[in-house]
């Protein structure tokens, strides 16, 4: 045998001296082996699977212990109680940016008792006489015959329009007897801008006659005689005795009914009712500066259509705020008379306003007397 056959042997014997080599699998054996072993991963998978099912329904089947229960209930209990917390601190956070937006009333959602309402009405003269120190009587006078007049033209009008009226008049009628003999055609045309020309002439003629004849020219200082008089009711009744001789009354006039109202000091539209309720409530000695600033506050800010809400001093205390207009910018432009920058309605003020007079009729210069057509 050659020597090349004979290493060839060795080499190819598995007791030869050499490593022998493997016999490469064939595809066939492969995928076998593969299949194995998907097979082998899918029983796995699937005894894990059956052994947590028979786990879950172990569990269900088992009895739940008191400490179980207890345990439960505790966590549902602290739920529920975190589920409040968050709801009360969300409703508490609402309400705070409410009560940013517009101040509480005085009521805290509550009905407010009488004796709340009365603390809370009184609060609001205080502070209203904070605001209005110089509040007075807005129509321009001398005397009490010029002031009882004045009152009776008021009706249906401003009181400046019955400023701007007067000084004509009172010049050519200085007292009742003169005006009570004077013709009536003439004096319509002095007191026609006040409107109602005609029914105010009868009204304040028939009452400078009856001062005349029933109390020696002067103004009586009576309620009870004063509404005897013709076109004097008690509201006119109240300005004169309260401006003119010092006698407390209160002032129900359009703006008084208003802001009443607006403040839940009463809920009625009766004038006399309106004035006994009121009554009740603040003592005697402030009714008659109660009814300036009531009034005051109703022409300057606190207005019939849009209350200036955004520029009112007292809104903490007024149970009507947000009826008007709630931005300060918006409110202030709302605001009249010396609030607002504008002149107030007499032509000749008291030495405190802090606003400047008003002015004369319209092709009147200021002091001097306007006089009637045909007039001497």
């Amino acid at each position: 045998m050659s020597k090349r056959s004979k290493g060839t042997n060795r080499t190819d014997s598995p007791r030869g001296n050499g490593p022998s080599k493997a016999t490469p699998a064939t595809p066939t054996a492969a995928k076998a082996g593969a299949a194995k072993k998907s097979a082998s991963t899918q029983a796995a998978a699937k005894k894990a699977a059956s052994t947590q099912a028979t786990a879950k329904k172990a569990a269900a089947k088992k009895p739940v212990t008191k400490a179980d229960a207890a345990k439960k209930a505790t966590a549902k209990k602290s739920a529920a109680k975190t589920a409040a917390t968050n709801k009360s601190a969300a409703k508490t956070a609402t309400a705070e940016k409410a009560a940013v937006a517009a101040p509480p009333k005085p009521s805290g959602g509550k009905p407010e008792s009488r004796l709340g309402m009365v603390r809370r009405a009184r609060r609001i003269n205080r502070e209203l006489a904070e605001v209005y120190p110089y509040a007075h009587p807005e129509l321009d006078f001398r005397n009490p015959f010029e002031l009882l007049v004045a009152t009776v033209l008021s009706a249906q009008t401003t009181d400046l329009r019955v400023n701007q009226t007067t000084p004509a008049l009172f010049a050519r009628y200085p007292t009742p007897e003169d005006l009570a003999a004077a013709v009536p055609e003439e004096v319509e045309e002095l007191i026609r801008p006040t409107g109602f020309f005609r029914a105010k002439t009868k009204s304040i003629m028939g009452l400078a006659a009856a001062l005349r004849d029933e109390h020696g020219g002067e103004v009586p200082g009576r309620l009870e005689d004063l509404v005897k008089l013709p076109g004097v009711g008690r509201k006119t009744a109240f300005v004169v005795l309260g401006n003119a001789f010092g006698v407390p009354g209160i002032t129900v006039d359009t703006h008084f009914m208003r802001l009443a109202r607006r403040f839940r000091w009463t809920e009625s539209d009766d004038p006399v009712k309106i004035e006994a309720e009121i009554a009740e409530i603040f003592p005697k000695s402030d009714w008659t500066m109660l009814s300036h600033r009531v009034i005051f506050h109703g022409r300057r800010i606190c207005h019939a259509r849009k209350p200036a809400c955004g520029a009112c001093p007292i809104t903490h205390l007024c149970p009507a705020y947000g009826e008007g207009e709630t931005d300060p910018e918006k409110a202030r432009k709302l605001l009249k008379y010396e609030k607002g920058g504008f002149p107030g309605q007499r032509l000749n003020p008291p030495a405190d306003y802090p606003g400047r007079p008003a002015p004369p009729a319209p092709g009147v210069a200021p002091g001097a007397v306007q006089r009637p057509s045909g007039a001497e």
